[in-house]
């Protein structure tokens, strides 16, 4: 085949696996795996760089990642700044890219037909970059935007002093994100033009003899290989040698040190990493793993038992992490409780004791067999992945184608008793349906059945959501029923640990109706997990050793929210305003004060003395299976807790605020960590329904690329620039999400001037265009769930609505075919334009730590507002919301949607 030195049919892959696969190395030395799955909705593409930012110049840091920033923003052959995502955009696409120590990632999807146009337009990246000077002088906001929103990130920051506390003269010390400082002020001061320094990056390192490309489509074999011999065989081979640093970053003067942190949350963790070789090359024994199975082990006699039972540590992590070729390191990392914090060193000893016991006692071949066959049940039975992440990961593996006593309270864990062996599919019978159906409806128990009939693996998915009007009635029973739930898991963490590893993973979790568990894995021991979790359950004892220190961490979680990231408060304060019944964190935290250990033993039993459970079955299971594992929760609960069905008045779910025509709302806070602030500006619209659903979805797809094109590549408001729907309770808007060092007010005003040229825009529109967007949308639609437990929690989306939609997909999208652009322009301008006339507008304002209200204030809203409409007089009138309760209190409520099937109810009224 011209242009390939090396063909390799021969790849071995999961017996389960239908797609196939080769592996093509071009003339240029490029490496390629090329993937051909018939059924793939979307096909993708990935290129991996062997370069990241430990080849950056040392006087220009964050080069590679700028780089990486820049080839989205026009080519030669394509030349305008948002051609590419343009293009993805209306073809029901994405992409995105990162850049690592030693790695540049960019990846893309889009629906399948158009994988040959998307592949040439993602070539052009690797052959012919413009770096245009206007894109580049602004793009270099970008970077230091999402600079700015990791100054305050403790991983961030921990990473950042981990780097500056190496050798200085490694390569792993740079500062490989980047800033306005490093890219821009300071070469500027010293005569050096960024832009020369971008062509002269890309022409010396982005060669084809370190590149790896991976393309997953519907094509066959020889034309996918075709298809990127034609498109990737100009990419130049400039023989560049990949890095390798044998020299351990970790230097004599840099080990048996001690650091100390102040974080920005109320964080207490002992993190103890250890220089190592790079051990990839030992990539079939896998020393690092074998290691971190024992060191990180959660069952009884491990190490994290031990430090839990003393009171000092609440979770365990270790395992290998890379460093790059060369060296790596081998990480602990623990949570400490209040306690631990004061026993760091007995901590440290603790875990040299295990360290010195592995040392002694060689490897056992048992432990090794062990760990070995949950990997081969991993890769017999393994999920088809979704392509974008699929030939990301695989871009990147391309490349390789290459004096201390013992503690006797320490002990190597027990044999796996939850290692599956039995992996027969059951047999389906021929009147199954292809959707969830409802098997069993008592006033206690609800069960929602359906037999895997797609992916024919032995994995099945179990959940539930068990409802108790007391889990939520105030914040003190809210804070109890977390504590419940968190204690729980606590208890059964030895024995669930077992069946984490082997593949069977549980969930357990408060929720604002009561508690959510779900159970999902392999299906052979599955029901020895759920029985072990409601006899838990139901006969649950507080430990009073725990309580403290588990109440501990809820405290601190609740204290914490103040540091996360503006926009996340953005987000909260547009559901705490809009939603019938929340919490506020500061109403929580004030609760927990009044919880004791007595007051939790004596909520338990009232929490589960009257139930509604709800469930749904999905997988490698019969129906009988399902109604026998029904029964056997509905006898735990009854025989052990005494439990009685709820009735039906106290199954009503909760309701949306309903926001009056032609509102317009602000909401003001300040953040009192972050130099950042954030806007959400929510466009309420009307209840879920098949023709309000598409028209809104419809809409967000049109204006979503022009409004990251606009607000985040041309007007450099922020790093994070986001448009798309909120959905909750059954009510549905437009939300726009900005996080920027600019005020709210000012990215309000851009947010609605963006808004009112849209009407425009799609006026304008092509009907090829607008026929793309219809097709995207449908493509994302009917895009068929890759894993078992993605097609699970759609059904499940449906029995949380109580909607029960199971065939929505389908529904919606013969509607959305159905659309006019002229039914676009309508919805826009009966509830979006400036004068709609049903337009309802809620703005939640987060400003930073250094803003005042004084420049943030009413009037200079109403300007903004008043600015985009020649008639002033008929501009909504802003509201501003001084008092939570009493705009809450004076508005009405949306009614739930109805069931799209009515669902008899059971229950004795």
């Amino acid at each position: 085949m011209e242009g390939v030195k090396k063909i390799y049919n021969n790849i071995t892959k999961s017996p389960r696996d239908d797609r196939l696969y080769r592996g093509v190395e071009l003339c240029n030395n490029m490496k390629v795996l090329v993937i051909s799955d018939p059924t793939t909705d979307k096909s993708a593409a990935a290129l991996d760089v062997h370069i990241g930012s430990m080849s950056d110049p040392a006087e220009l840091p964050g080069l590679a990642h700028f780089c990486e920033h820049m080839l989205f923003l026009g080519t030669e052959k394509y030349p305008s700044e948002n051609s590419f995502t343009q293009f993805l955009s209306e073809n029901g696409g994405s992409s995105n890219a990162f850049t690592s120590a030693e790695h540049t990632n960019f990846f893309f999807d889009i629906k399948h037909e158009c994988l040959q146009e998307a592949l040439d337009r993602f070539a052009q990246f690797f052959l012919c970059p413009l770096f245009n000077s206007d894109a580049t002088d602004r793009e270099v906001n970008a970077v230091d935007s999402e600079h700015c929103k990791n100054v305050l990130s403790d991983s961030w920051r921990l990473n950042q002093l981990d780097k500056s506390s190496v050798s200085p003269s490694h390569p792993y010390s740079k500062f490989g994100s980047g800033n306005k400082l490093t890219l821009d002020t300071k070469p500027k001061e010293k005569g050096v033009s960024v832009r020369d320094e971008l062509l002269k990056f890309h022409n010396s390192y982005y060669s084809a003899n370190i590149m790896a490309l991976a393309v997953l489509g519907r094509d066959s074999l020889d034309d996918l290989t075709n298809l990127v011999i034609k498109l990737f065989s100009g990419a130049e081979d400039k023989n560049v040698t990949i890095p390798e640093f044998p020299d351990h970053p970790y230097g004599d003067e840099q080990v048996q040190v001690e650091l100390k942190v102040v974080p920005i949350k109320d964080i207490k963790h002992l993190n103890i990493s250890f220089p190592i070789p790079d051990v990839n090359q030992y990539y079939e024994s896998k020393p690092c793993h074998y290691i971190s199975h024992l060191l990180g082990h959660e069952g009884k006699g491990s190490l994290l038992s031990e430090l839990k039972t003393k009171g000092w540590v609440n979770e365990l992590v270790a395992g290998g992490a890379g460093g790059a070729k060369g060296f790596m390191f081998f990480i602990c990392n623990m949570e400490l409780t209040s306690e631990g914090q004061d026993h760091v060193y007995e901590i440290v000893a603790c875990v040299f004791q295990y360290l010195e016991m592995l040392r002694r006692q060689e490897p056992s071949e048992w432990i090794f067999k062990e760990c070995q066959a949950l990997f081969e049940v991993r890769f017999q039975f393994k999920d088809k992945e979704n392509p974008g992440s699929y030939v990301c990961s695989m871009a990147r593996c391309l490349h390789e184608w290459s004096n201390v006593l013992l503690n006797p309270s320490l002990q190597l864990p027990e044999e796996n008793e939850f290692i599956p062996t039995d992996f027969t599919i059951r047999e389906r019978p021929q009147d199954s349906s292809s959707i969830p159906t409802l098997i069993k409806d008592d006033s206690l128990l609800k069960v929602w059945f359906k037999q895997d009939d797609t992916f024919h693996l032995p994995k099945s998915c179990l959940l539930f959501e068990i409802t108790s009007p007391l889990a939520y009635v105030d914040p003190c029973h809210c804070n109890m029923a977390h504590l419940f739930v968190e204690l729980l898991k606590d208890s059964l963490n030895e024995y669930a640990y077992a069946a984490e590893i082997a593949g069977v993973h549980y969930k357990l979790e408060n929720t604002m109706y009561g508690i959510f568990l779900s159970i999902k894995g392999y299906n052979h021991k599955q029901p020895v997990l759920l029985k072990k979790i409601f006899e838990r359950m139901a006969n649950f004892q507080v430990d009073a050793k725990r309580f403290p220190l588990i109440k501990e961490r809820c405290e601190i979680a609740l204290k914490n929210f103040v540091a996360e990231p503006p926009h996340q408060h953005a987000l909260y304060y547009t559901s705490f305003l809009l939603e019938e019944l929340a919490w506020h964190k500061d109403d929580l935290l004030e609760a927990l004060e009044e919880v004791t250990q007595e007051k939790l033993e004596a909520f338990i039993p009232d929490l589960l003395g009257r139930l509604h459970i709800e469930c749904l079955f999905h997988g490698n299971l019969t129906k009988e299976e399902a109604l026998d594992t029904a029964e056997l929760v509905e006898k735990i609960m009854k025989e052990d807790s005494k439990t009685k069905p709820l009735l039906p008045l106290q199954l009503i779910r909760h309701r949306e605020i309903q926001l009056p025509d032609g509102c317009s709302y602000l909401f003001e806070v300040h953040n009192e960590v972050h130099n950042n602030s954030s806007l959400e500006i929510y466009y309420q619209c009307d209840l879920q329904a098949t023709k309000s659903n598409v028209l809104l979805e419809l809409f967000c797809q049109v204006i979503s690329e022009p409004c990251f094109n606009t607000l985040r590549t041309q007007e450099q408001l922020g790093y994070i620039v986001f448009s798309g729907i909120r959905r909750c309770n059954g009510a549905q808007g437009l939300r726009v999400l900005i996080q920027s060092e600019k005020e709210p007010s000012l990215l309000d005003s851009r947010v609605e001037n963006f808004l009112q040229g849209i009407e425009e825009y799609i006026k304008t529109m092509s009907e090829e265009e607008y026929k793309n967007h219809i097709e995207a949308l449908a493509v994302k639609r009917m895009d068929k769930p890759k894993k078992l437990s993605s097609e699970c929690m759609k059904h499940w989306k449906e029995i949380l609505s109580r909607q029960y939609n199971f065939d929505r997909d389908n529904i919606e999208v013969g509607f959305l075919m159905t659309v006019t652009k002229e039914d676009v322009l309508e919805f826009y301008r009966d509830l979006l334009a400036f004068k709609a006339p049903r337009r309802h507008k809620l703005a939640v304002h987060i400003l930073s730590k250094t803003m005042t209200k004084n420049a943030n204030d009413e009037s200079k809203i109403e300007d903004n507002e008043n600015e985009k409409t020649e008639d002033s007089d008929s501009s909504p009138t802003l509201t501003v919301i001084d008092d939570i309760t009493a705009f809450k209190s004076g508005l009405p409520l949306f009614p739930l949607v109805p069931p799209y099937h009515s669902q008899p109810t059971k229950s004795k009224l």
